[in-house]
């Protein structure tokens, strides 16, 4: 299986449980992992044939515009659903971090899975 991984995208979002925390927007950092659906793009060296990773983080960074979220998770849900209902992707592996959201703590988040990372 073929994967496409995104490192470290910064997106600008609303999140957080209290009302006050969701007043400004925070940055988040996601790393991605996406199953492709064939790997024709292999040989075909055609960008028709793959999951174009810039429409990906733009879709992300419009709904994560539009849409606010209380927890982490529900957030994690909403991008993964979204890769595999708009691209087609089989599976998906999302690890969403808060950075410096609480004292003594670099980041805090959810890594998750969806899909079926071995189609049969």
């Amino acid at each position: 299986m073929d994967i496409i991984f995104l490192s470290e995208v910064k997106v600008e979002t609303h999140l957080g449980v209290p009302d006050w925390e969701r007043l400004v927007a925070q940055t988040i950092i996601l790393d991605i992992e996406i199953a492709m659906p064939h790997s024709h793009s292999c040989q075909t060296d055609d960008i028709t044939d793959t999951i174009d990773y810039g429409v990906v983080v733009s879709r992300i960074r419009e709904t994560l515009t539009s849409k606010s979220f209380k927890l982490v998770e529900a957030l994690a849900e909403h991008i993964c659903q979204l890769i595999m209902g708009e691209f087609g992707a089989p599976w998906v592996k999302l690890r969403v971090a808060k950075p410096g959201i609480l004292p003594g703590l670099k980041a805090l988040g959810v890594v998750i899975e969806r899909g079926n990372q071995h189609p049969s």
